[in-house]
């Protein structure tokens, strides 16, 4: 995403990340990541509830996709840390327009389902009258 943030500043777009985590872990994330986009705590997981954003299951969260995206991460030279927080928690991915309609809407199997940024780029692109 970050290596896009001009394309979506250029039609308009602000992200946000959505944690349930509490001030200190989300703190540490913004410092180890070095993120510039706002952090909004959803203490009560309300935003993950309304999103359908529930509870994954072993499988989803210890499979093999998982598996794959940390042996390419570590084959990057990153370095894993172990969770803090609730692994079985599902993220997402969600795009609002400036009127309120939700563009895109992706639940994640696990912590390895996330959107190609095409994907989310190219829903961007058909629905911000700018591209026309």
């Amino acid at each position: 995403m970050r290596d896009h943030e001009t394309e979506f500043a250029r039609h308009g777009v602000k992200v946000a990340v959505v944690t349930f985590e509490n001030d200190f872990f989300a703190r540490s994330y913004v410092e180890e990541t070095g993120l510039d986009w706002p952090l909004l705590i959803d203490a009560d997981r309300s935003l993950y509830q309304g999103y359908d954003m529930l509870s994954a299951g072993f499988w989803d969260v210890w499979g093999p996709s998982t598996w794959w995206v940390y042996a390419k991460e570590l084959f990057k030279g990153q370095k894993l840390h172990a969770s803090e927080g609730d692994v079985m928690q599902r993220g997402g991915d969600v795009l609002i327009d400036p009127d309120g309609i939700v563009r895109l809407h992706h639940v994640g199997d696990g912590p390895a389902d996330r959107p190609a940024v095409e994907t989310i780029l190219a829903q961007v692109h058909s629905s911000d009258p700018r591209s026309s």
